[in-house]
C-alpha cells in the first residue's frame, strides 16, 4: 500500500444546498476520496442520503466515491448504490447475519468492499473475511451524527487490526472524531484512510474554499511527521 495518508472529506459537513460545487472545491484543495455517508434513521439514529442523491453527485466527483453504508438490511440496496457510482461499498458487521454474503455481494455489483466495525465490535471479527475485504472502516464514535468526540481507546483496535491484516492490501479507514490533533496516534497505530467531517469542512465555503485546503494539509501533515518520526 502506498505510505501517502489518504484524507477523505465527509459530505455529512458540507453544504447540503451545494453539493456538486462543495465536493469540486474540496477535491481542488486536495482531497484524495469523497466520502458519503448513507444512514437510515434505523441502523443508526439519522437520516441522510439514498441512491439518487449519489448518482447525482457522481459526475462531480473526480477521485473516488467511498459510500458507507449505515443502514440494515444492507443487502437489497448494493445494486442501487454500485450504479450510482459508487467506488468502494462499506457495509457494517453489525447490520445482518451474512456478513460473508454481503461482501461477495458488493464484489459481484463491481464495487470494492469495504466493512465497518462499530466501536463495540472486536476488530477480531475480520479474521474470517480477508480474502473478501479491500477496506475496513473504524468507527472512532458511534455512528449516526457528524462531530461527535473521539473515543481514543480505538486506536488500540486499529493497532491490532493492522496486526491481523499483515501484509495484505486491505486499507485502515478512520472514521469519526478525526482531525490534526487525533491523526499522528491513528496513523501510527496503523491508519491508512481518515475520513474526516467538521475538521475539513469548517471556516470555509464554496466561495472561500481554502480554509478547505488548509484544514485537509494540517491534518495530512500531522499524519505524515508521525509518520516519518517513527521511520
Amino acid at each position: 500500500m502506498s505510505p501517502q495518508i489518504k484524507i477523505a472529506p465527509s459530505i455529512l459537513s458540507a453544504d447540503f444546498a451545494n453539493f456538486g460545487a462543495e465536493i469540486e472545491a474540496v477535491e481542488a484543495q486536495g482531497a484524495d476520496w469523497i466520502h458519503v455517508d448513507v444512514m437510515d434513521g434505523h441502523f443508526v439514529p439519522n437520516l441522510t442520503f439514498g441512491p439518487p442523491l449519489c448518482a447525482a453527485i457522481r459526475r462531480h466527483i473526480s477521485t473516488v466515491m467511498d459510500v458507507h453504508l449505515m443502514i440494515a438490511p444492507v443487502d437489497p440496496y448494493i445494486e442501487a448504490f454500485a450504479a450510482a457510482g459508487a467506488d468502494i461499498l462499506t457495509a457494517h458487521y453489525e447490520a445482518g447475519p451474512h456478513v460473508h454474503r454481503t461482501l461477495q455481494a458488493i464484489r459481484t455489483a463491481g464495487c470494492k468492499a469495504g466493512l465497518a466495525l462499530n466501536p463495540g465490535t472486536s476488530v477480531e471479527v475480520v479474521a474470517p473475511l480477508l480474502d473478501l475485504l479491500d477496506l475496513v472502516c473504524v468507527m472512532t464514535v458511534n455512528p449516526g451524527f457528524g462531530g461527535q468526540s473521539f473515543i481514543a481507546s480505538q486506536i488500540d483496535q486499529v493497532a491490532r487490526l493492522k496486526q491481523i491484516i499483515g501484509d495484505r492490501p486491505i486499507k485502515i479507514e478512520i472514521d469519526g472524531g478525526v482531525d490534526p490533533a487525533t491523526a499522528p496516534e491513528l496513523v501510527r497505530a496503523g491508519a491508512d484512510v481518515l475520513v474526516a467531517g467538521s475538521a475539513v469542512f469548517r471556516g470555509g465555503s464554496v466561495d472561500n474554499p481554502a480554509p478547505y485546503g488548509d484544514n485537509i494539509r494540517a491534518i495530512r501533515d500531522a499524519a505524515q511527521l508521525a509518520l516519518m518520526e517513527d521511520a
